[in-house]
């Protein structure tokens, strides 16, 4: 097989990334050609993206990896969810879009709890709730901008507006569109109930596509700006960053595994057949999203690495810089079982402060705060591997599944140390690779679209051949055992 070219522009929370991917003799290899900051910046009392920033740097990564005088065949963007852009009037923008964190979507989030109902809302699209969902975001931008609305002819989730603006082809493609808790999953669709419900205008819902979709070629004139061939595609491959992660996880076939791609949030779950809208999954707040071709990434939203993200931010802030792998071996060094903080307690999905939220969690639960950043890091990793196993512990009940292996994919798979706590903690075999999973799964599914493999194992098969998995096996299980005891016992707020 000679070698095949693919681009992935993969944006994520705290940066993005443009990747070459390379495809040959069943292997697959990748190299960073672009990255940068995904910037999100204060306006007034709002919080928005710099959506023209992440474009400038998207075109100048696909000008630099285009410049290799490669034959690239295609190009595909994947990002995170729930955050969109409106456009209208012949506005390509019509508003910096809002950051999912952005505290407006807390009323909003509130009153719908009240009418419909959660449980009303979870058996019409199978999502988590979570206030940061788009629905409540479309419902804060009706009730504070209502002519904002009206001058809007449609939204697009950002991974699909870059689309847009590479190809002029504006859709909705299906693992995004399922992540904004107005998609139906039987009907895969907008669900009309719940935007007539809530007046929501329906023209603005972009048509849904499949995963893996040609769009078509990049613009003329843009292919000309970036040196590229008339046939360079856009592949609308799965746009929300995790259903790419997921795609490539390197499992084989059976349903003995679960996932977790581990990044600024920690998505954990199992792929299913169809999705789970029954009591059981909507009381213990699953989510149910769309994979590539027609699966479902059944799984739980967590608070994850952004604990971290957040922590390293405010010791910046006091003059002491840490990389990821620093903090990581701080971590080694500090004593096992210290303080322990639930991830879900409200306080720790807001930005700024986060050393004084975890002391001040202590002291409510009457501990004593990790005084060092080993121990404060030590405490992150090991709250969240409880956590994970509490939230394994609830898809078996609900699924009936046994799952004996997790694989962990993302930028979280690169720590030893948090590796070999979620194995202890969960009493499960951890498979840790391929960090860049994401870029992975977006370059293969491009592969898939376009007939150069054949299918979604096929991927999978690929991805085991091409990268190195670490094997981490459970130890000191009873300490672990106690742990999970003093976890279960811990309270929320906020």
């Amino acid at each position: 097989m000679s070698a095949r070219y693919y681009l992935a522009c993969d944006l994520g929370a705290e940066s993005g990334r443009v990747m070459l991917g390379r495809l040959e003799d069943g292997r697959v290899e990748l190299e960073e050609i672009h990255r940068f900051a995904t910037v999100a910046v204060r306006l007034g009392d709002s919080l928005r993206w710099d959506v023209l920033r992440l474009w400038d740097d998207i075109r100048a990564g696909l000008r630099k990896a285009l410049a290799r005088g490669v034959a690239v065949e295609s190009v595909s963007v994947d990002s995170w969810g729930l955050d969109y852009v409106l456009s209208g009037g012949g506005q390509e923008l019509l508003s910096a879009p809002h950051h999912y964190r952005d505290p407006r979507s807390e009323a909003p989030f509130q009153r719908a709890q009240e009418t419909p109902g959660a449980k009303r809302i979870f058996a019409e699209t199978g999502i988590q709730m979570m206030h940061i969902n788009m629905l409540y975001q479309l419902l804060a931008e009706q009730w504070r901008s209502p002519r904002l609305l009206l001058l809007a002819d449609r939204f697009l989730n950002i991974a699909d507006f870059v689309h847009y603006l590479l190809s002029g082809v504006a859709r909705a493609e299906e693992s995004l569109a399922s992540t904004t808790q107005l998609y139906n999953p039987a009907t895969r669709n907008w669900s009309d109930w719940l935007i007539s419900f809530f007046g929501l205008p329906r023209h603005i819902f972009p048509e849904i596509v499949p995963s893996g979709t040609v769009l078509g070629p990049v613009r003329a004139a843009l292919a000309g700006e970036l040196g590229a061939g008339a046939s360079l595609q856009v592949v609308a491959t799965c746009s929300h960053d995790t259903g790419a992660a997921v795609a490539a996880v390197p499992a084989e076939e059976g349903e003995d595994w679960a996932y977790l791609s581990s990044g600024t949030w920690s998505l954990l779950g199992v792929e299913l057949p169809a999705p789970r809208l029954d009591a059981a999954a909507c009381e213990l707040n699953f989510t149910n999203e769309a994979g590539y071709g027609g699966t479902t990434r059944f799984l739980k939203n967590i608070v994850g690495l952004w604990l971290l993200q957040e922590l390293r931010r405010s010791w910046a802030e006091q003059g002491m810089e840490y990389d990821y792998a620093a903090l990581s071996r701080e971590a080694e060094q500090a004593p096992a079982f210290g303080a322990l903080i639930h991830p879900g307690d409200g306080r720790f999905s807001k930005p700024g402060g986060m050393p004084e939220k975890i002391a001040a969690y202590c002291g409510e639960q009457g501990a004593e705060a990790p005084q060092t950043v080993g121990a404060t890091v030590r405490c992150v990793y090991e709250s969240l591997a409880l956590q994970y196993r509490r939230t394994l512990e609830e898809i078996e009940a609900v699924t009936g599944r046994k799952i004996t292996r997790l694989h962990i994919v993302g930028g979280g798979s690169r720590s030893e140390c948090f590796n070999q706590c979620i194995a202890d903690a969960t009493g499960r075999e951890v498979l840790a690779g391929p960090v860049e999973a994401t870029a992975v799964g977006n370059v293969l599914l491009q592969a898939v679209a376009l007939g150069h493999l054949e299918s979604l194992q096929a991927l999978r098969d690929t991805v085991r051949r091409s990268f190195e998995l670490k094997q981490y096996l459970p130890q000191r299980q009873e300490e672990w055992a106690q742990a999970f005891d003093r976890f279960l016992g811990l309270g929320l707020s906020g």
